[in-house]
This record gives structure tokens, sequence and C-alpha cells, in this order.
């Protein structure tokens, strides 16, 4: 747990959640590689955290902030309590997830189908709030099925800005319920960036954040005359370095950027305690294989790595051996 008090929230640039991916160990390794682009964690369920191991589900490194929590579930009552408990721990904002098209997390009523009933996603958010200091947030698709039309989102979005949500991330591209996997419905539906842009010029005084298909840092920018703040999803997790000049060109910090062998030797202390509290060091390396991509010696980097974290006994000196195959 964590003593660190709230702090305001700059969401011009985020990371989004992504499930097996924005896990403590990965976002450890992108705080060293940016200080201000907010960090988003998996999506965990409201229950969960109510019935299961909360330390394993909520604890992070105090050096992750700042730091957002995803919640998942569609109970107000039960996420009111995750939401007060995972507030303790110190997140600086909690976020509803309505936008997660998967058929399991449909089954428990969590995710994208939501959409269909705001009224429910505003008692929610709004019955958060009334019990937590930190920003409740909602991140969603502009519409689901063949209710993905500009009035469905506006009627979305009205529900909840009227239950005292204030910034809302707006993935641009519908969700498809039934027949698309999850990772099909992040590329075959359309990206419509024009639909959140109009949402945001009819709630003006909404934040909003776009989601979906930014690769670069100058699509950032491009974006950033239309909405308040971008999120990234895969490209973050892909290519993490990317991060690296987010810190001066989107948030104006002039301090040096650290070079990759420097993230990578600042990641080594973490891996060595995470080791020493019993942590299998492949579970933080697999989030820095990519740390090198498009420089010399990236794939012999890559690839003693993966033949080698794996292996009974192995130990964070596996690191340094990969740092050693770079020229």
């Amino acid at each position: 747990m964590t003593d660190a008090a709230p702090q305001p929230l700059d969401r011009r640039l985020s990371v989004a959640p992504m499930m097996d991916w924005t896990t403590r160990d990965y976002r450890y390794l992108a705080r060293l590689i940016t200080r201000h682009t907010l960090l988003y964690t998996e999506m965990v369920v409201a229950q969960a955290i109510l019935h299961g191991d909360r330390d394993r589900f909520l604890s992070f490194n105090d050096e992750e902030h700042p730091v957002a929590l995803q919640l998942g579930g569609s109970d107000p009552r039960q996420l009111a309590e995750a939401a007060r408990i995972s507030e303790q721990y110190g997140y600086n904002e909690i976020n509803l997830n309505v936008g997660c098209p998967s058929d399991r997390v449909q089954q428990g009523k969590i995710g994208a189908i939501l959409m269909a009933e705001p009224e429910l996603v505003g008692e929610c958010v709004e019955t958060m709030q009334a019990v937590v200091s930190v920003p409740v947030t909602v991140k969603t698709r502009i519409g689901i099925d063949d209710q993905d039309d500009y009035d469905f989102l506006f009627r979305f979005v009205e529900q909840i800005e009227r239950a005292g949500c204030t910034s809302l991330t707006i993935h641009a591209r519908k969700a498809i319920l039934s027949g698309l996997s999850p990772k099909e419905n992040r590329e075959i539906p359309p990206l419509i960036y024009q639909r959140a842009y109009a949402i945001k010029q009819a709630f003006a005084h909404m934040e909003i954040i776009l989601n979906g298909g930014v690769k670069t840092l100058q699509e950032v920018h491009d974006h950033m005359g239309e909405v308040d703040g971008v999120m990234i999803g895969r490209e973050a997790y892909q290519n993490p370095y990317f991060l690296a000049d987010a810190d001066q060109v989107v948030f104006g910090d002039a301090r040096p950027v650290p070079s990759r062998r420097e993230v990578a030797e600042q990641f080594l202390p973490y891996l060595e305690r995470r080791y020493a509290l019993g942590h299998a060091p492949k579970h933080a390396l697999r989030h820095i294989l990519n740390l090198f991509q498009g420089e010399p010696g990236a794939r012999k980097f890559r690839r003693h790595l993966s033949e080698n974290m794996h292996k009974p006994g192995t130990t964070p000196q596996v690191l340094m051996d990969a740092l050693a195959q770079l020229p």
C-alpha cells in the first residue's frame, strides 16, 4: 500500500489498460521511460477485489504514479466498495470499463455490453464517486453492434455526464459483441475519430480522451486540436521506447531522455527486488523484450532473453547477459 496523496491528473497522454500487458512490471518499466504519461492497470473485476486476494490485484510500486485502476463490473454497490478499497491503495483515478467486448466479460455484464444500459452506467459512476475522493472516469466505445450512430453515443455520454463523470475515454471503434474476438474487435470495426471529436464539441466542458490506432507522437499532436488527450494501446507495449520522447513533446519537460540501455540497467534493481520476493524473472522480463526494437543487436537481445528467461533457476543476471549481446 502507499500513502501517496492523489495529484491532479494530466491526461494528455496515457497508456491504455491491457489485459496481461499493463501489469505492475510493465508499468514500472514504462515509468523509467516516461515520467508524466498516465498509466492504467489491467482491468480488475470488482468481485475479485471484494472476495479475492486484494494485495495481488491492487498492490503496485510507488514509482508508478500517476497510475489509474480500471475496474470491471455492473453492480453499483460492488463497484463502490471496490473503488473505496482501491483508493486506499493510493490510485490516482478509478476508471470503469465500458469498452471490453470479450464474451467472457459480457457474461459477467462487464465492458462494452453496458453501453446498452446508460442509466445503469450512470448509477455505477454516481455510486462510486460518492465514496471516493479521486476522479471516477469511464472508458467506452463509440457504439455496439447496430447501435452505433452518433445519437446513441450522445445519449450515452449525456447520461454519464449527468451522473458526474468529467473525463471520458472513447475508443473510436464500435464493439461487435458476437462473432468477433477481442483482437478482431481492435482491428475490424473502422476507426471513426470524427465521432469522438463531435462528442468533444457537444460536451465542451467534459475532458474527452481519444483511444484507438494511434502509433506516433505526431498523431497524438494532430488529435490534440480536437480532443483533450490521447490514450495509446498496443504501440506503447510492442515498442515501449516509443514513449521516451513523450515527456518533452507532449508535456514540455526538457529533462534528458534516458537511453534504452540506461532504462534496462535501471530495471535491473527492480528485477532483483522482485526476485528476492520470490517472483520468477520471466514475468517481468517479457515486458522488456521489445525495448531495443529497431536498434542494432535487438534480435540477439530478444533471442537471448526468450531462450533463457524461462529456464528453471534463472536469475536477474540473464538481463545483463542479454545486454552483453548488444554492440
